[in-house]
């Protein structure tokens, strides 16, 4: 059965993908792990300074709306990372395909997780 893909590229605002990335692996992997969401891929974007990346799987729509309800309306998220997360973006956007399960494992394996900051990311 094929699972749903949710690729979400975020607008930083200037000067803070660092920071952000930041967050991303201190916090939000963390948190987004406790919750069992399958995070396939993310980081910055290469094409330029202020974009970055969250690639997520589900195992189908109704599954990814449940999660992103139950840890979106959590109090971990609302009363922990989310102002300091939601500060340093501009708009975000997503788009939801469905891939075959070993395409998505193809992706996962193929996109370098970058657990630090790289020294091109922009200071905060």
């Amino acid at each position: 059965m094929n699972k749903v893909v949710e690729i979400r590229s975020y607008n930083l605002k200037p000067g803070s993908r660092g920071e952000f990335h930041r967050l991303v692996v201190e916090v939000s992997l963390p948190m987004l792990g406790r919750w069992g969401v399958d995070v396939v891929a993310f980081g910055p974007s290469p094409h330029d300074d202020n974009s970055y990346y969250l690639v997520r799987a589900y195992d189908s729509l109704e599954h990814r709306q449940s999660s992103q309800d139950a840890f979106y309306g959590s109090p971990e998220w609302r009363q922990g990372p989310r102002e300091k997360i939601v500060s340093l973006i501009d708009s975000h956007t997503s788009i939801v395909i469905e891939l075959d399960p070993s395409a998505v494992d193809s992706l996962r394996k193929s996109v370098p997780q970058n657990l630090s900051a790289p020294p091109n990311l922009g200071e905060s």
